[in-house]
């Protein structure tokens, strides 16, 4: 490697000083991208993507535009928030390859954008192919494991600062987007992945029946066959979902969905729920089948679920409310009231509440979405960042079957801020012997051990065919 590029001086202070020049050779920063890189290999996403993108590559252009799309997905994934983020990439062509330059990077974007549901359902096709293959690879890991799927839709405040096209003040009294998204939930031993992305004004409403089908078909679509109808699939929803239409659509003769869904506390449920017999009432549970302190559930039945679809059960919790929260003009004897509607029969009431109190889960995923290109749409138009959000979604999705495939223990539900800060930002050295390219970790590093098991489990996988 020639001279360091570092010489330590005399320690003053707490720490070590150090003089900087430039010139190291042979230095390869982000080296534990790699894990991502050969994740894409073996799962097959580069031919996947490459292949939908097809129609747009140019005669005689030098930058595959499916490679262009997953080189900003992977910079996405290693902490970039832009298109011109994708330079960490660039600079480090042993690793990743070759690398477009901006301006390709963005006429690609525009012309993709300029192609509207055409160019999207090109790329979401290529995901629900590759998804359907590291399922199958994961086995036992996969989130269908059970035989069962659960999809979470929630939406997403995405602040603007600058005047973007579609951007409006929301309910929260900022000023930005409002997408509604949904997550495929791996259960406690994973993390999850996003299988649905619908871009809205900040303005849009929550309880808009239309947009949670219109995500729900997009969530759908991206499972294999056999999960996009039938009750092996659950939908859940915090109280946006609880309309009449969304409801009635999930129920709908020939989808069959299984549902949990939140419900708004209505004057007539209120009524309901003061007409409940103590001796109703049942202990609400921990994960763990321990009895929840202070929290109490119920079944309501008769003319409360009038209009509703057959087979629809509504219920509802109560707890004691944390200390200094405010009770609501629809709680109930101090009591703090939720509800939520399920089509699921035969199960306890308190089994039912807890699997929807799961739901929570989905808060993670959020804040895993915001801290991976999510925490502002960084172009101008619409339909740009139409684009933007299946870049996001590519990255998170390689977010979650890396660890799927190659992480076990703890490191396996590591959130994205996490993996980066202790796997991919890991330094290595490029050495070359003979006709081989060895890059080698920094032995130093407390996690390097945990990026070369990872690799080796991935080397374990077949190639794709």
């Amino acid at each position: 490697m020639g001279r360091s590029t570092l010489q330590v001086k005399k320690r003053i202070g707490s720490y070590p000083r150090v003089r900087i020049e430039g010139g190291g050779r042979a230095v390869v920063s982000q080296a534990g991208g790699v894990l991502l890189v050969e994740t894409v290999r073996k799962i097959g996403l580069d031919t996947a993507v490459s292949a939908a993108m097809m129609p747009w590559r140019k005669a005689r252009a030098v930058h595959d535009p499916g490679k262009i799309l997953l080189d900003v997905a992977l910079a996405v994934a290693l902490g970039g928030d832009c298109l011109a983020d994708v330079a960490m990439l660039r600079a480090e062509p042993a690793v990743f390859g070759p690398v477009a330059s901006d301006p390709t990077v963005s006429r690609l974007i525009d012309t993709l954008a300029a192609c509207g549901d055409m160019a999207l359902q090109a790329i979401r096709a290529a995901r629900a192919e590759v998804r359907q293959r590291v399922w199958q690879l994961a086995d036992r890991e996969a989130p269908d494991a059970d035989g069962t799927v659960t999809v979470d839709l929630d939406g997403v405040l995405v602040i603007a600062h600058s005047d973007k096209e579609d951007a409006a003040p929301t309910w929260k009294r900022t000023y930005g987007h409002h997408p509604l998204m949904g997550f495929v939930d791996h259960g406690p031993g994973g993390t999850g992945e996003p299988v649905a992305a619908l871009l809205r004004p900040g303005n849009a409403g929550s309880n808009t029946a239309a947009d949670h089908i219109t995500a729900a078909q997009l969530a759908l679509a991206q499972l294999p066959k056999k999960y996009r109808r039938g009750h092996r699939t659950l939908i859940r929803t915090d109280s946006a979902g609880g309309t009449h239409g969304f409801v009635a659509w999930l129920a709908q003769r020939g989808r069959w969905l299984s549902y949990s869904v939140g419900m708004v506390i209505t004057e007539a449920i209120h009524q309901h729920v003061l007409k409940v017999p103590a001796s109703a009432w049942t202990a609400a549970v921990e994960a763990d089948g321990e009895i929840r302190d202070g929290d109490w559930v119920a079944e309501l039945t008769g003319d409360v679920l009038d209009g509703w679809p057959n087979g629809m059960r509504l219920i509802v919790r109560k707890e004691r409310p944390h200390p200094g929260a405010q009770l609501r003009l629809t709680d109930a004897d101090g009591m703090r009231l939720t509800c939520f509607a399920t089509n699921t029969p035969g199960r306890p009431i308190a089994e039912l509440e807890l699997r929807h109190r799961l739901r929570a889960r989905a808060e993670d995923r959020i804040r895993a979405a915001r801290a991976t290109g999510l925490r502002n749409l960084p172009l101008h138009r619409t339909a740009q960042n139409r684009i933007w959000l299946e870049i996001v979604q590519i990255a998170l999705d390689l977010l979650a079957w890396m660890p799927m495939l190659a992480l076990t223990g703890k490191p396996r539900l590591w959130e994205p801020r996490r993996l980066r800060l202790r796997l991919f930002t890991t330094a290595g050295q490029l050495v070359t012997t003979g006709r081989r390219r060895l890059l080698r970790l920094a032995r130093h590093w407390p996690w390097t051990s945990h990026i070369i098991t990872a690799l080796e489990r991935l080397a374990l996988l077949p190639n794709p065919g």
